[in-house]
């Protein structure tokens, strides 16, 4: 059984979105529904206007007031088509901001799984394209009042001239009836295509991007290219099918729409032969007839809505995947240990951790390490719950990561990772992000702990340098994001491979460092160097999503399967592990 339109979670969400958007400018929208209905009341009134001036100028009487009467109404709506315009600009700006706030709010409180649910680039081309595409829905509402009433109103008028001419008119209205819904049905489907077809245009342009030095020094540019490319044809397709069905409908609302008017007009001619009209009123049916066919409005309204539906559907997919939810539990006083209870985690349909089971006592330090594929990245993930295990729990110091508050959570765990994001416009405001209120010496001192001191100093403007402007090497980053997990604190810190760039002289004052920070602290390395390892109090060996031994490294290293994780051969002896040379 098929799953009706209602049922389904996203349209549910992106009525509440645009619900909730049209809410927030709601006193805009009510002002433009008033000004869009004025200036159709203005229209409406002005053919009556022309047509009694008409009248009387060829009756020979005074026309003054009348005359004055359309010069007015033609001011009036002059006014209000400006005050539309800039209501319209004004509530499209506000909607649009709205919902991109809302939804990136959403997108970081999901977490690492939005960019693996929908793609780092699909979800810029949402908060970007999309919700500047479903933001013109409210305006767009708030002025479909007015575009109906203009069709309908011709029509009343029509009728309060002579019956016959509204009569005539309304013989055709079924057409039109019809015209409209195939256009609304058709265009949201060409719409929905075309919007999917650019975000995997936009997902596959990100990875590029990202990717570019390899790109380069491959030499595959142009296959690269081909492969941004591969989804235009389909959204070459979507975009000449939906502009084929508007191109339709006006087509046919161009073979429609005169014929309904010469009708009106004819008649009108009849009953003018035979003095049932003046001259005036068949000026004025004339232009009754024009609002009442003018299909192209309703048209261009319609589908802009149908455009602006199927983009906030793709909003609603976002919303409805659940963003991580916290708990109320406070974190007692404790050392930071952590512990993993059958850990299982899945990612692509493939068990990463298999009931991993793993104690790391409070104030020791914990090395992970593993081939490639291992799992330990995850691990160090669901450790800091930047991901939740599919199974399983992970505790703090006794307390379900799960049962914390989110501000409890982010001040009690640290991080640092290979390839650190610099946020912040200075040196200095990077390195204190997450603080509540960041010391410059506090600051400071965390970046000597990391050895990246002497290079900020060296900065254009030492640490007010802004992030863009500091040009700085890869380990120089990683120093930067060493020094913001130093700064951070907390009982438990983690570092995901953020030593991978430092060479091994920093790498070892570093390490120094941070096993000197005291028995506050636990650590979490996930290592890829046998010296990192080395220096651990103890080291969790992941293979194949399970922990295969903890132990000493030293232990550990009589095995030929572990020291082949590092790249070592089976019968190479353990040498200098301990003092910090690279193995």
């Amino acid at each position: 059984m098929s799953t009706r339109g209602d049922d389904d979670p996203a349209t549910g969400h992106a009525r509440t979105l645009l619900r909730t958007a049209t809410r927030y400018s709601g006193a805009r929208c009510a002002a433009l529904c008033l000004v869009s209905t004025a200036a159709t009341g203005a229209g409406l009134l002005l053919p009556a206007a022309l047509g009694r001036a008409l009248d009387l100028l060829l009756a020979q009487a005074p026309a003054t007031r009348w005359v004055l009467y359309c010069g007015g109404l033609v001011l009036l709506l002059a006014l209000l088509d400006a005050a539309q315009t800039v209501l319209t600009g004004t509530v499209d700006a506000r909607s649009t901001a709205w919902l991109r706030r809302r939804l990136t709010g959403h997108v970081l409180g999901i977490g690492p799984r939005a960019a693996d649910r929908f793609g780092s680039g699909d979800l810029v081309a949402r908060l970007v394209g999309n919700a500047a595409e479903a933001g013109t829905t409210p305006a767009a509402r708030a002025a479909l009042l007015a575009a109906l009433a203009g069709p309908l109103g011709g029509v009343v008028a029509l009728g309060l001239i002579d019956w016959r001419l509204a009569a005539v008119f309304l013989a055709g209205a079924p057409v039109l009836t019809f015209l409209l819904r195939a256009v609304a049905r058709d265009t949201t489907q060409s719409a929905t295509r075309y919007q999917r077809a650019q975000g995997r245009i936009a997902a596959a342009l990100a990875e590029a991007v990202e990717g570019f030095r390899t790109v380069r020094a491959a030499g595959t540019e142009g296959r690269e290219t081909a492969r941004v490319l591969r989804p235009l044809p389909g959204l070459s397709e979507a975009g000449h099918r939906m502009w084929r069905v508007q191109g339709r409908a006006a087509a046919q609302a161009v073979a429609v729409a005169p014929l309904l008017q010469l009708g009106v007009v004819a008649v009108a001619g009849v009953l003018l032969t035979r003095d049932r009209l003046s001259v005036g009123e068949v000026l004025a049916a004339s232009r009754y007839a024009v609002l009442a066919t003018g299909v192209g409005v309703l048209v261009a309204r319609l589908a802009g809505l149908a455009r602006a539906r199927a983009a906030a559907r793709r909003l609603g997919e976002i919303r409805a995947e659940p963003a991580t939810a916290f708990g109320e539990r406070r974190l007692p006083d404790g050392p930071g240990r952590l512990e993993l209870r059958g850990v299982t985690a899945r990612r692509g349909g493939r068990t990463v951790l298999d009931e991993v089971d793993l104690v790391v006592p409070g104030g020791t330090t914990l090395a992970v390490v593993g081939r490639s594929g291992a799992g330990k990245s995850l691990l160090a993930a669901l450790a800091g719950r930047l991901a939740d295990p599919d199974a399983g729990e992970v505790l703090l110091d006794g307390v379900p990561l799960r049962e914390l508050p989110h501000d409890d959570l982010r001040r009690a765990i640290g991080y640092a990772f290979a390839r650190p994001a610099l946020l912040g416009g200075t040196v200095e405001q990077a390195i204190g992000l997450g603080l509540a209120s960041p010391s410059p010496g506090r600051v400071r001192e965390a970046a000597r702990t990391a050895l990246a001191d002497d290079f900020v100093r060296r900065l254009p403007d030492g640490y007010d340098t802004a992030v863009a402007d500091a040009p700085r090497s890869g380990g120089e980053s990683q120093r930067l994001g060493l020094a913001r997990a130093f700064a951070h604190g907390g009982r438990l810190l983690i570092l995901d491979d953020a030593l991978s760039s430092l060479d091994t002289v920093t790498e070892r004052h570093i390490t120094d460092a941070l096993l000197g920070d005291g028995p506050g602290t636990t650590r979490l390395l996930v290592a890829h160097r046998s010296a990192t390892a080395a220096c651990a109090d103890a080291v969790a060996w992941l293979d194949e999503g399970r922990v295969r031994a903890v132990g000493r490294h030293e232990e550990l290293w009589r095995l030929a399967e572990y020291r082949a994780v590092f790249g070592e051969g089976t019968d190479s002896a353990y040498a200098g592990a301990g003092s910090g040379a690279e193995a």
